[in-house]
């Protein structure tokens, strides 16, 4: 539907653009709405940065976690993927090094994903498309009040109306602290706090159960604190390399030996891949004009959840577009370098659409809750990347995914994990409507004038 915008020329001289865009309808109204309000400028009482430009070294002996914005989607920063930083770039870049209650803003290419920082992050550093907001100590904002600000339509439709680019977008510095901020009572924005904070502790607990899910699997195992050993030197024979098909040498690493002999030796038993799930690898091929859900692999959180999801006409869909979805199935990554990437698919995801970059499966033998946990176990991720094969896309073919071994776990291991996993996910969504609650409670303070 076109839509009109009256404009004076002096708001295209101050804007400075010339881009309808700009000056689309609710984003005048949302402008109009503001200059009821006191406001000021982020960079007025925050300290704006960015991390390191170019090269960054990577010591996975640190305890510095490289933040980027595919940690931040869901309003807390993460750091349960995220490379370790070496100390010296953390010490030459002190200025982006991160604290409790900092703001965290994507800057580049997915451009507007703002998160809190809590402690559990720390020590943190960011890259480049990141910008950190460090509130000055005598400030009347609240750090809560501005993450759901940032995350509310007037935030994110500031951030989208004032980003730039045409082949890969981006908010400069200087465009993120000049964020107008409303300055609303402290006594809402300490409600709006509590609000938050609740959320966070569900989230807590929501992880919590998911580890606890974890270690039940790996303990019926005898895996909870088994170390996998990478052997350096190490030998093999002709009659293997035939079986096998393979000729290169980290597929004959002895610790894969042992992983599949403590999967044999499981007294529950066990099976291979293809004997237990169901693959669901039939194509489906979109209509060109009507509107489908999609998951890609970065829709997928590192807690094997969907944590969100794009929406397109038939024709605008990826041509990896191609497999239906339903509750109950479990989504597994074939690329290497995300074979992490697993979901169980609830409810709101039935008849989904998602990559043919995934395994879509299902089991009458083991439930979906203990097929997600087992699949991203780390002796199965072992497997998966030991089967893993391919020069420019390096992935697992659904023959070498079949011909993995892995446990029939009792039924009642199976029971204890299912019921971890829907609790989990259970305080997650609850977490999720606290947070849609506050950024509704802020749209509608600020809108009453």
């Amino acid at each position: 539907m076109s839509q009109i915008s009256k404009i004076k020329y002096s708001d295209i001289q101050e804007a400075k653009r010339f881009d309808a865009e700009y000056f689309k309808p609710e984003y005048l109204r949302e402008l109009n709405i503001l200059k009821n309000y006191q406001t000021k400028n982020i960079g007025d009482f925050a300290f704006i940065t960015d991390g390191q430009h170019g090269y960054h070294e990577v010591d996975n002996n640190s305890e510095i976690s490289h933040l980027t914005a595919r940690h931040m989607k869901n309003w807390f920063a993460i750091n349960e993927d995220a490379d370790r930083l070496a100390k010296w770039v953390d010490d030459k870049n002190k200025r982006s090094s991160l604290e409790e209650g900092d703001i965290i803003i994507s800057t580049r290419g997915s451009v507007g994903y703002s998160a809190l920082v809590t402690k559990e992050v720390l020590p943190a550093n960011i890259d480049q498309d990141v910008a950190r907001i460090k509130i000055n100590s005598d400030s009347n904002i609240i750090s809560t009040f501005l993450l759901v600000y940032l995350n509310s339509y007037f935030g994110q439709n500031w951030i989208s109306k004032n980003t730039t680019g045409m082949v890969q977008q981006g908010l400069s510095l200087e465009k993120v602290r000049q964020i107008k901020i409303p300055i609303l009572p402290q006594s809402f924005q300490i409600q709006i706090e509590k609000i938050v904070k609740e959320a966070y502790e569900k989230q807590n607990q929501s992880k919590l159960l998911y580890k606890e899910a974890e270690e039940i699997l790996l303990k019926e195992l005898g895996l909870l604190n088994y170390e996998i050993k990478h052997t350096l030197a190490f030998g093999t024979t002709k009659k293997e390399i035939d079986e096998a098909g393979r000729y290169d040498s980290e597929y004959f690493q002895p610790k894969y030996k042992e992983i599949i002999k403590r999967v044999e030796s499981y007294s529950g038993g066990f099976d291979t891949v293809e004997n237990i799930v169901n693959f669901k690898d039939r194509n489906f091929f979109p209509k060109e004009n009507e509107k489908y859900k999609y998951l890609a692999l970065s829709n997928i959180s590192s807690r094997g959840y969907v944590q969100d999801f794009q929406e397109e006409i038939g024709k605008n869909l990826p041509s990896r577009a191609r497999r239906k979805i339903n509750t109950g199935d479990v989504v597994i990554s074939s690329i290497e370098g995300s074979l992490s990437s697993c979901a169980l698919i609830e409810v709101e995801f039935n008849n989904f659409i998602c990559s043919t970059g995934f395994f879509v499966i299902n089991s009458e033998k083991i439930n979906s809750e203990t097929l997600l946990i087992l699949f991203k176990s780390k002796i199965i991720q072992e497997l998966l990347g030991r089967g893993s094969k391919g020069t420019i896309l390096t992935a697992i073919s659904k023959s070498e995914l079949e011909k993995i071994k892995i446990p029939l776990i009792d039924s009642k291991i199976q029971k204890q994990i299912a019921e971890k996993i829907q609790e989990s996910h259970r305080l997650r969504k609850e977490s999720k409507g606290l947070l849609e609650e506050a950024k509704r409670k802020v749209e509608e303070e600020i809108e009453k004038r």
